[in-house]
């Protein structure tokens, strides 16, 4: 009698292979596209004002629509990776923003250009959450964390390397230009997903859509499998299904699924505000051009350093209790930053890094918890809703901070106001790491009892 493979745990108990650090790159290489978009319209909104004269009001919609767009796609689209699998919608989504991007190359008028950024915002926000999940999937829990923040950091990556292109081919090639590279790029690996990347094994063995596929991608991960296909097992609670939003709050509760979402629209709100409006700042402080890059560019490094340091700090000392922590020391950074600049360069450019390491870290470390706290048939759900009510706080962001820049606040007392929501945020994801202890506590005790 074969005893098959009990596909729960089944990636836990194994060493990583080559085949699952292909996955993790290819979804790391979607991440840095989706930012490098994301971001280079910041740095070409500008110069596209310029060619078409238009007057800097105008440019708040082009802002904005990618991010309703993100917000559209991460609410709407990614539940259905659910339905149809992760893999197609991680390449549907990439194929969608970059022929969006593509277009854009052609636009000639602001409706136009609006509209395009909006659908191009719809793909990445239905390619991100897929891409966040499958990382997960086929990652041990001992390192999901670490391997989910590694693949945002490529999210961060693409924003830095947006203002590197930006800067090099604009002045010699014009604006268009950066569009065509931020859509030639995504469509070059279009190819390698369809043959490299994998679908959700829960998704081909508890919908029953696929098993001998599944057990070839089992074996991928473990050549010691026998060469012939196994009865593949999957708890119930793990299979695959179209998962509504009431399925979604019940998994947590819904204080503690709507509490998550206020700290990711908390974080997403500071995050955008800064990167929107610390130019502005510096550049009225009479900062140099080249200062004002390199700060605005050292608050994204700064998460990304950080998250070499707190992607295994959750997996080995807890995620709530490293998210909190991260929160705390954040809210400390932004609240001493004030003297920095009136100080030497150089204190500038350290204290925008150490504020980096609290909002833009908390940004990577914020999703990688959501891929460690929802279970794996809801993941790409849990993920894309947090995300998508998170960007209601990227949109508000910047039109708060920019009422208090108008209002004439110095950079000192914005950034001491800003350490108030990121202190509140620690304390959130504190208690929610205590709710989420008792839950397993009472678990283990019903468990015990049966």
């Amino acid at each position: 009698m074969t005893a098959g493979v009990r596909l729960t745990g089944f990636v836990d108990g194994r060493r990583v292979s080559g085949f699952q650090y292909g996955t993790v790159v290819l979804c790391g290489l979607v991440m840095f596209f989706d930012g490098f978009d994301t971001q280079a319209i910041n740095y070409l909104a500008p110069h596209i004002a310029k060619d078409w004269g238009l007057k800097v009001a105008v440019l708040g919609p082009i802002f904005s629509s990618a991010l309703v767009g993100l917000m559209i796609g991460y609410l709407a689209l990614s539940p259905l990776s659910d339905r149809f699998g992760h893999r197609r919608l991680v390449i549907a989504g990439t194929a969608l923003f970059a022929l969006t991007s593509l277009l854009s190359v052609w636009v000639g008028g602001v409706t136009e250009l609006v509209v395009l950024r909006l659908v191009t915002g719809i793909g990445l926000g239905a390619a991100a959450p897929s891409a966040v999940a499958l990382t997960a999937e086929y990652t041990p829990k001992r390192l999901r964390a670490s391997f989910v923040l590694a693949i945002y950091c490529g999210f961060s990556l693409g924003f830095v390397v947006a203002g590197v292109v930006s800067g090099w081919l604009v002045p010699t090639a014009g604006w268009r230009s950066v569009f065509l590279v931020g859509a030639l790029a995504p469509l070059v690996i279009i190819p390698l997903m369809l043959k490299f990347l994998p679908e959700s094994l829960v998704f081909l063995v508890g919908r029953g859509a696929n098993p001998t596929r599944a057990y070839r991608l089992l074996r991928r991960i473990d050549p010691a499998l026998p060469a012939e296909t196994q009865p593949i097992t999957v708890d119930a609670a793990e299979a695959g299904g179209r998962v509504k939003l009431r399925a979604l709050l019940a998994n947590g509760g819904v204080l503690s699924t709507v509490l998550l979402w206020v700290v990711f629209a908390v974080n997403l709100g500071e995050f955008y505000a800064l990167q929107s409006w610390l130019p502005t700042m510096l550049t009225h402080l009479g900062f140099a051009s080249g200062t004002v890059v390199t700060a605005t560019s050292l608050t994204t490094v700064g998460g990304i350093a950080v998250a070499l340091v707190v992607g295994p700090a959750m997996d080995r000392l807890g995620a709530f209790g490293s998210l909190g922590t991260l929160f705390v020391v954040g809210a400390v950074f932004l609240a001493v930053t004030g003297p920095a600049f009136h100080a030497p360069v150089w204190v500038l450019l350290g204290a925008m890094f150490l504020v980096g390491c609290g909002v833009s870290g908390g940004q990577k470390a914020l999703i990688a918890l959501a891929a460690v706290v929802y279970p794996v048939n809801m993941r790409s759900t849990g993920v894309g809703w947090a995300l998508g009510i998170g960007r209601l706080g990227g949109i508000l962001g910047p039109l708060v901070l920019g009422a208090a820049v108008a209002a004439e606040w110095s950079p000192a007392a914005i950034f001491l106001a800003l350490s108030g929501p990121m202190l509140l945020c620690a304390l959130v994801i504190l208690y929610l790491g205590r709710r989420a202890r008792q839950t397993a506590e009472v678990v283990e005790l019903e468990t015990a009892a049966v």
